[in-house]
C-alpha cells in the first residue's frame, strides 16, 4: 500500500475513476431506455420502476452504510462498495429479461449507496475545509468525463450491440478503480467509533442527528436536488428521440457536450467556492438550472437548441454539486460525517426514485412539459433551503468551527476533533 500519508493526486485519481465508473453506469440507463424498452418490451411505467429501483436501493444502502463507515473507516467501505459494484455490473450481462435486470440494478444500487457517502466523507476526512471544494470538484469531474466519453461510448455500444455491453464496460473500469483504492488510499486518521454498531444504536444516532435544523435542511436539499434530476432527466432522451426526432447518436453527442460543460464547471466552482464561499454559487446555479429546465419544452426544436440548453443546464449542475458537498462536510464533526452523508444521499436517491416514478406516470398523459415544471419548482425550493437553512463556516479560520455542538454527542466518550491528514 502507499505511504501512510498518501499521495494527494493518486488519491484523487482513484476516487475520480470510481466516480467516473459509478456515475456513468447510472447515467447511461437514461439514454439507453429506448434500447431496453425495445429489447425487453417494457413501457414508460416499468422504465420508471427500473430507474427507481436503483435509486431506492442506493438510498437504503447509503443510510445503513453511512454509520458503518464511521465504525470501520472510509477506505474499507470504499473497497467493499467498489468491488460489489464491479461484480453487479458484470452480472448485468446475464440479465435476459426485465426481472433479472431489475434485480441486477438493485444490487448495483446497494454498491452505489456504499460508495456515494463514503467518497464524500473520505474527502472530508483527508482534506482541510478550505481545500474540500477543490478536491470535490476534481473528483466530481469524473461524472462529467463519463458524460463526455463513457455515456456516448455506452450509447453507441447499446445501439449497435445491445444494452448489456455498456454495463460490462463500466464493470471493467470499476474493477480497476477497486485496485487503485486498495493500493493508494491510506486509512486516514479520522476517529473510528469503538462501540458495537447495533440496529438500535444506529437508529439512535440518526434520531439525535435529525434533531438539528441544519441537518434536516441538508437532507431536504439533497432530496429536492435529486427529485429535480429525476423529474427532468428521466424521460429527456425518450422525448428528444420520439417527439423531436433526435437520433440515438445525437443523444450520445448531447451527453458529451453536457459533460464538457460539467468537467469545466465543477473544478472551477469548487476552487472558487474555497475563496468566496459555497452558498452563493449553489443558489445562483439553482436559479440558472430552473430557468433552463422550464424553457426546454418550448425552445427545443432540434439538436442545436437541445445541445445549447443542455450545455447551460450541465454548467449549472457542475457549479452546484462541489460547493454543496464541501459545505455539508462541515456541518458535523468528523465521526458523524458518514452518518450525515449516508442520510443525505439516501434521501437524495429516494428523491430521484420518486422523481423518476412521477415522471413515468405524468409523461404519457401530460407530456414532457409536466416533468420540466415540477423539476424546476423542486430546484427553486432547494435554493431557498440553502439560502435560509444551511449555515456556512468561516473560510478564513485555520480550522473552521463546525456547526455541531460537542455537547450533542450521542456517545459520552466521543473525543474532540482529530487532526486531519495532511493534504
Amino acid at each position: 500500500m502507499a505511504d501512510k500519508k498518501g499521495n494527494t493526486y493518486f488519491i484523487l485519481f482513484a476516487l475520480w475513476l470510481m466516480m467516473f465508473s459509478a456515475s456513468s453506469q447510472v447515467v447511461i440507463v437514461i439514454p439507453i431506455l429506448p434500447e431496453i424498452s425495445q429489447t425487453l418490451g417494457v413501457n414508460e411505467f416499468w422504465q420508471g420502476i427500473l430507474l427507481g429501483s436503483y435509486a431506492f436501493a442506493l438510498g437504503i444502502s447509503a443510510v445503513v452504510t453511512g454509520p458503518i463507515s464511521d465504525r470501520i473507516g472510509r477506505r474499507r467501505i470504499l473497497i467493499i462498495g467498489s468491488a460489489l459494484m464491479a461484480v453487479a455490473l458484470t452480472l448485468h450481462t446475464v440479465a435476459a429479461d426485465f426481472t433479472l435486470l431489475l434485480v441486477m440494478r438493485t444490487l448495483a444500487g446497494i454498491g452505489g449507496g456504499i460508495l456515494s457517502g463514503g467518497s464524500v466523507a473520505y474527502i472530508g476526512d483527508y482534506f482541510p475545509y478550505d481545500r474540500r471544494g477543490w478536491a470535490n470538484g476534481w473528483v466530481m469531474s469524473g461524472t462529467a468525463f463519463g458524460q463526455i466519453a463513457g455515456v456516448p461510448i455506452g450509447k453507441i455500444l447499446a445501439t449497435s450491440y445491445g444494452y448489456r455491453w455498456p454495463f460490462l464496460l463500466f464493470a471493467i473500469t470499476m474493477g480497476v478503480a477497486t485496485v487503485l483504492i486498495w493500493y493508494f488510499l491510506p486509512a486516514v486518521n479520522a476517529y473510528l467509533d469503538p462501540k458495537r454498531l447495533t440496529l438500535r444504536r444506529m437508529v439512535t444516532k440518526y434520531v439525535r442527528l435529525v434533531r438539528r435544523s441544519e441537518v434536516v435542511a441538508a437532507v431536504a436539499t439533497y432530496f429536492l436536488m435529486f427529485l429535480g434530476i429525476g423529474l427532468f432527466a428521466s424521460f429527456l432522451p425518450t422525448w428528444l428521440e420520439v417527439e423531436i426526432g433526435i437520433s440515438g447518436f445525437q443523444i450520445a453527442l448531447l451527453f458529451a457536450i453536457g459533460g464538457m460543460a460539467n468537467i469545466v464547471a465543477a473544478p472551477v466552482a469548487g476552487h472558487v467556492s474555497d475563496t468566496i464561499g459555497r452558498k452563493p454559487l449553489v443558489i445562483a446555479s439553482c436559479i440558472g438550472l430552473s430557468a433552463a429546465i422550464v424553457v426546454a419544452p418550448y425552445l427545443i426544436d432540434g439538436f442545436a437548441m437541445a445541445a445549447f440548453l443542455f450545455f447551460l443546464a450541465m454548467v449549472a449542475v457542475g457549479i452546484r454539486i462541489s460547493p454543496l458537498q464541501a459545505l455539508m462536510t462541515a456541518l458535523v464533526k468528523d465521526e458523524r460525517r458518514g452518518l450525515l452523508m449516508g442520510l443525505a444521499i439516501g434521501f437524495g436517491q429516494v428523491g430521484f426514485g420518486v422523481g423518476s416514478f412521477i415522471a413515468g406516470i405524468t409523461y404519457g398523459p401530460y407530456g414532457y412539459v409536466s416533468n420540466t415544471f415540477m423539476g424546476a419548482a423542486s430546484v427553486l425550493v432547494m435554493a431557498a433551503i440553502v439560502k435560509w437553512g444551511l449555515p456556512e463556516p468561516d473560510l478564513n479560520a485555520a480550522r473552521p468551527a463546525q456547526v455541531e455542538d460537542a455537547a450533542s454527542s450521542d456517545d459520552r466518550d466521543t473525543p474532540p476533533d482529530v487532526v486531519k491528514a495532511p493534504s
